[in-house]
């Protein structure tokens, strides 16, 4: 089995960005995290709403409300599901084909995503995301001030 890199060839990486360094760590870190153990259940989508907003749609059948545990972290949306009790007596299925086991799934989120609200609609849970741009890194235009030319000093007198 080959190994995967997200930047086959970092040395190309720095040459156009400064100051990613901690940024392509935990890239490098989640990588080798996510390669060790691929989770496949239970299934999700993500979706961009718009150009700042998103939402990350679980397929948890079977789960309730109080079975589910969204938590942020170190810029990471972590969402937990354990099934605690299930009333119904295994030994009555004839056949279960509908996964409620324990799941813990995890998404990196990049800086100033919060998350806004969840919601669980038909065996979907829906966590909705938006990114929150603080005003000083907003795009901002910076004025070019210089020295007055000696024909706009004599201008001005």
């Amino acid at each position: 089995m080959t190994k995967l890199t997200l930047f086959p060839d970092a040395k190309l990486f720095d040459q156009f960005f400064v100051g990613f360094d901690d940024v392509v760590q935990r890239a490098h870190k989640m990588q080798e995290e996510i390669a060790k153990n691929i989770p496949n259940y239970p299934p999700y989508n993500i979706k961009k709403v718009d150009e700042n907003k998103y939402v990350v749609e679980l397929a948890v059948a079977g789960f309730d409300q109080q079975d589910i545990e969204i938590e942020l972290a170190d810029d990471k949306l972590i969402i937990k599901g354990d099934v605690k009790g299930d009333s119904e007596n295994a030994t009555d299925y004839l056949f279960k084909g509908i996964g409620m086991r324990a799941f813990t799934r995890t998404f990196a989120l990049s800086d100033h995503i919060e998350v806004n609200n969840a919601e669980l609609v038909n065996g979907m849970l829906k966590v909705w995301l938006e990114r929150m741009i603080p005003e000083h890194k907003k795009p901002k235009k910076v004025p070019v001030n210089g020295k007055k030319s000696v024909k706009q000093e004599l201008l001005a007198e």
